[in-house]
């Protein structure tokens, strides 16, 4: 098999694509939960393509192209989760691809073929964290795209665009996911080894990362979202950002097998002497790649939704040293067919009696979301949720900007304060929710305050659930 994938032919690709369908459809057509990021995804699509603008009229931090291609996808589909699963899946694959087409268009590696691609894809479908649309997985479509315009040859101003768009791509990743800012260091890592002229060379790269953010700076300027895009998204910087994956231990435990793999490659590149200077600074750069990636992970420690595909890069790269040739080539068959065994083992643990009790790893769908019984027959209304629990959102849209409630706490966490009262009755605005939820005892208060806005909603039989009455 591995012989087989060493060869550039049209065949193996699409032998690479039925393989990854194989592996990852049946999973998907039999259905997963709803994960929490993905309902947040749903509800900012939603907002968005409702006509609401992001910070200005959403109290959410997620970042701004991501949440534009939410709302696009809810344009096409009204809660769209099935078009997330395949968008999701596409990403991937492209990822791949793009990855192994610039590994073999700038001969990285003496060997050349499918194996970088078919390694990134087997290993990348491991855990079902990676089924789900996240911001994290479509900016790190834009740090790959990134990468064959990071390889200028050593002659300065070859070709200034590429360096520029370079920092483009990084610029339009950290727009998806914030803490992909972090791949600039990347590439002035690259500017500095292949570049002659490395101070120029970095201010073009800066240029380039700066620049989609003075467009968007600019448009949130003149539509009055600037002040919240500072403090919902570029305020809590680097370190406050809300983790809505799986849990840390259980992302850990998923990283075991990447992990060997990947000391396995490491182990084998560091000692294969490269012939070509170029193919030897290549591969300084993706250690540093493999170290940004590991520090964008630790951001969140771990728990950022889809943080496995930040390893997949380097991983497919330094595997390349993996399955050159060896004097034992059944050695690297029978590694190979244990990758893929593993894959499936751990992508269908959950379907296997007592097989994730064995392995200490319960199944990735254990952490999904499902809709609060409390609240079955609450469907189509419009919903006010005054607490963290967002699951009654399922079958109900969110009314308000009151999105995410620790930002939301910019208001309700001020109510001591007139202007945050203030806000709260702006925000409302004259058309409130037919319903709220109130999940820690605010609306008492809020009728003091606000008995317009808050005075009309009486107890509708569930504890915490208002109906908003009409007065006579």
């Amino acid at each position: 098999m591995l012989r087989f994938f060493k060869s550039s032919l049209p065949a193996q690709l699409l032998a690479l694509l039925v393989l990854v369908l194989a592996l990852r459809l049946p999973l998907l057509w039999a259905g997963l939960p709803v994960t929490a990021a993905e309902l947040r995804a749903l509800l900012v699509g939603e907002r968005l393509h409702g006509g609401a603008l992001p910070y200005r009229d959403l109290y959410d931090g997620t970042a701004p192209l991501a949440a534009a291609f939410f709302g696009a996808l809810d344009a096409v589909l009204a809660r769209p989760v099935w078009l997330y699963r395949i968008v999701a899946l596409f990403l991937l694959f492209v990822q791949a691809l793009r990855l192994n087409v610039v590994f073999n268009r700038y001969d990285v590696h003496p060997e050349r073929g499918y194996v970088a691609a078919l390694t990134y894809l087997l290993v990348g479908s491991i855990s079902t964290d990676l089924d789900a649309l996240s911001p994290l997985l479509l900016g790190n479509t834009f740090i790959v795209f990134s990468l064959s315009a990071l390889l200028p040859t050593s002659r300065e101003g070859y070709d200034n665009r590429r360096l520029f768009r370079a920092g483009f791509l990084i610029g339009l990743g950290a727009l998806c996911y914030l803490p992909l800012a972090l791949f600039l260091i990347v590439g002035l890592f690259a500017v500095v080894i292949f570049a002659a002229n490395s101070f120029r060379s970095s201010l073009l790269l800066l240029c380039g990362f700066f620049f989609p953010y003075a467009l968007v700076a600019t448009f949130f300027f003149y539509t009055g979202a600037l002040p919240g895009f500072v403090q919902f998204h570029l305020q809590p910087g680097l370190t406050d950002l809300i983790a809505s994956g799986l849990p840390a231990g259980l992302q850990l435990r998923l990283l075991i097998v990447p992990g060997v793999v990947l000391a396995l490659a490491l182990l084998r590149s560091l000692g294969t002497s490269l012939g070509l200077v170029f193919q030897a600074k290549f591969r300084q750069l993706m250690l540093v790649w493999l170290v940004v990636a590991i520090a964008t992970a630790a951001v969140e420690r771990g728990a950022a939704p889809g943080v496995l595909v930040l390893l997949l890069a380097p991983l497919a790269y330094f595997s390349l040293f993996l399955w050159q040739r060896y004097r034992q080539p059944l050695l690297l068959e029978l590694l190979l067919l244990l990758i893929i065994n593993a894959a499936v083992v751990l992508r269908y643990r959950a379907h296997v009696p007592r097989l994730e009790g064995l392995l200490h790893m319960p199944a990735e769908s254990r952490f999904g979301l499902e809709p609060d019984p409390r609240f079955a027959a609450l469907r189509g209304q419009s919903l006010l949720i005054l607490g963290p629990d967002d699951r009654a959102y399922f079958h109900n849209h969110p009314a308000t900007p009151y999105l995410d409630w620790a930002l939301s706490q910019a208001d309700f966490g001020h109510l001591n304060e007139y202007a945050a009262v203030v806000r709260v009755a702006e925000k409302m605005g004259s058309n409130p929710p037919a319903y709220l939820l109130d999940q820690g005892n605010h609306v008492p208060r809020l009728k003091k305050l606000l008995p317009n806005i808050f005075g009309p909603y009486e107890p509708a039989g569930t504890p915490g659930l208002y109906q908003r009455k009409a007065r006579p």
